[in-house]
């Protein structure tokens, strides 16, 4: 069975490592990251990954702005934002570029897996 392959964006080496750890012991194949919003985008079009878990909080392009960039070259790009900024404003700004998920830093394992586990379904449903 293929893995189903995952970009991480975040500008923190420790958080990048621990989102692989847990992904990859979960079936997942990280394939590439992006350590801010201009890489990600670049990287984005290279690799077409089929999930991508992107921080908001990063130099340059935020992770927000870095999103409706991806989106608007590809509107079935599937992304989860991960932050610490999780105020409603923050989650209505989520949902307004497309975005269905907003998990909290420090995430707890079980909800980023489960949020990655809908998103897998949606990706497939969406393609069938």
């Amino acid at each position: 069975m293929e893995k189903t392959t995952i970009m991480v964006v975040d500008d923190s080496p420790f958080a990048s490592k621990q989102i692989k750890d847990l992904v990859e012991e979960n079936g997942y194949e990280v394939i590439g990251y992006a350590k801010n919003g201009e890489e990600g985008i670049q990287l984005y079009k290279e690799l077409s990954p089929e999930i991508v878990i992107m921080d908001i909080i990063m130099p340059g392009i935020d992770g927000l702005e870095t999103a409706e960039r991806i989106l608007k070259n590809d509107p079935k790009a599937t992304i989860m934002m991960l932050s610490s900024l999780c105020d409603a404003g923050t989650l209505e700004e989520v949902h307004s570029i497309g975005l269905k998920y907003l998990i909290p830093k420090p995430w707890e394992d079980d909800v980023l897996l489960a949020t990655l586990e809908i998103l897998k379904k949606q990706r497939k449903a969406n393609r069938e």
